[in-house]
C-alpha cells in the first residue's frame, strides 16, 4: 500500500521522496516518476511528514531507531506517521521514544488495499494532536476521503484498526466456512454468491474475497499472513481487557492453518481451500 500511497500523492502534485529496502519496488516507484531516495533516513531529512508503511512493529523500530536513531534524528521538530497495524503498546512506546527526540507521531492506520491506496479512497484511523494534524491536513486529505479522528490519545488508531480487523477475520472465515458448505451440498457457486450477496449473509469479505477465491484466484491483495497477524494481536489486545474472543480465536486457527499449509504469501482469500480439504 505504501506505494501505491506514493503513486496517489504524486499524481496529486504533492512532493514525495520514497525508499524501500526492496530494489524492485523502488524501480517501481521511479517508473511512476516518483523520487527516490537512499535510505529511511534520507526520507525523514527531506520530509516535513516520514510516512511508514511497514508489516510489524519489529520493522517500524529497524526503520526508525536504528543506526543510532538515524531516520528518529532527522525529523526532530517534524512527524512520522505511522500506517501499519500494531499492538497499540507498541503505538505507545514508539510514540515515547520519538517524543523524547522531538518528533511529533501521527498514530494512522490504514485499510482498503492497494487499489484503494492509489485512488485516495482507503480508510485512515487517525489519533493525534490536533496541531500537528492539522500541520498535514493536505496531505492526508489526498491521501483518503475516508479519514475517522479518533482523539488524541495515541494508541487509539491501533485499537480501533484492530478491532475492525478482528471482525474482518471473523468475517472472512464464516463466509469462506458457509460456501464450503455450499459446494459440498452441490449447490451451484454463481448462484450461491449471488444469492448471499443480495441477502442478509452479505458482507464485504464474502463479495470481495469469495468472489476471487470461487475462480481460484488467490493473487496477493491482501496477504494471508498480515490478516492472520492482525487478528492475533486483535485477540491478544482482548485478553488484556479479559474479554471473551470465541469466533475470534476460532478465525485466529483457520487463518494459523492456513498459513501451516504454506499459503501465506497468498491472498487470504485462499482460507476456502482449508476449508475444503
Amino acid at each position: 500500500m505504501g506505494l501505491s500511497m506514493a503513486i496517489n500523492l504524486h499524481r496529486k502534485g504533492q512532493r514525495v521522496c520514497a525508499y524501500d529496502v526492496r530494489p524492485e519496488a523502488l524501480d517501481k516507484a521511479r517508473g511512476h516518476g516518483i523520487a527516490t531516495c537512499d535510505s529511511a533516513a534520507d526520507v525523514a531529512a527531506q520530509s516535513d511528514l516520514t510516512i511508514v508503511v511497514v508489516v510489524n512493529a519489529k520493522q517500524i523500530d529497524q526503520v526508525l531507531f536504528s543506526d543510532e536513531d538515524r531516520v528518529a534524528r532527522g525529523a526532530r521538530g517534524k512527524t512520522v506517521m505511522l500506517c501499519s497495524t500494531i499492538a497499540p503498546e507498541d503505538t505507545e512506546a514508539i510514540a515515547a521514544k520519538l517524543a523524547a527526540l522531538g518528533v511529533h507521531l501521527l498514530d494512522a492506520p490504514i485499510s482498503g488495499g492497494p487499489a484503494r491506496a492509489e485512488a485516495g479512497t482507503m480508510s485512515i484511523m487517525l489519533a493525534g494532536d490536533d496541531t500537528t494534524i492539522a500541520r498535514h491536513q493536505l496531505v492526508l486529505d489526498a491521501l483518503s476521503d475516508k479519514i475517522f479522528r479518533l482523539g488524541t490519545r495515541i494508541g487509539d488508531g491501533a485499537r480501533y484498526k484492530l478491532v475492525n480487523n478482528l471482525a474482518a477475520g471473523i468475517n472472512l472465515v464464516g463466509a469462506a466456512e458457509v460456501i464450503a458448505l455450499g459446494l459440498k451440498l452441490g449447490l451451484d457457486k454463481d448462484k450461491l454468491l449471488a444469492l448471499m450477496c443480495a441477502s442478509s449473509g452479505q458482507s464485504m469479505m464474502l463479495e470481495d474475497r469469495m468472489t476471487r477465491a470461487l475462480r481460484n484466484d488467490y493473487a496477493p491483495r491482501a496477504h494471508a499472513h498480515i490478516l492472520t497477524k492482525d487478528v492475533a494481536l486483535g485477540c491478544a489486545m482482548a485478553r488484556a481487557t479479559g474479554q471473551s474472543m470465541t469466533m475470534s480465536t476460532n478465525a485466529l486457527e483457520v487463518l494459523k492453518a492456513t498459513l501451516a499449509s504454506g499459503y501465506e504469501d497468498l491472498d487470504d482469500a485462499v482460507v476456502l481451500k482449508i476449508l475444503l480439504d
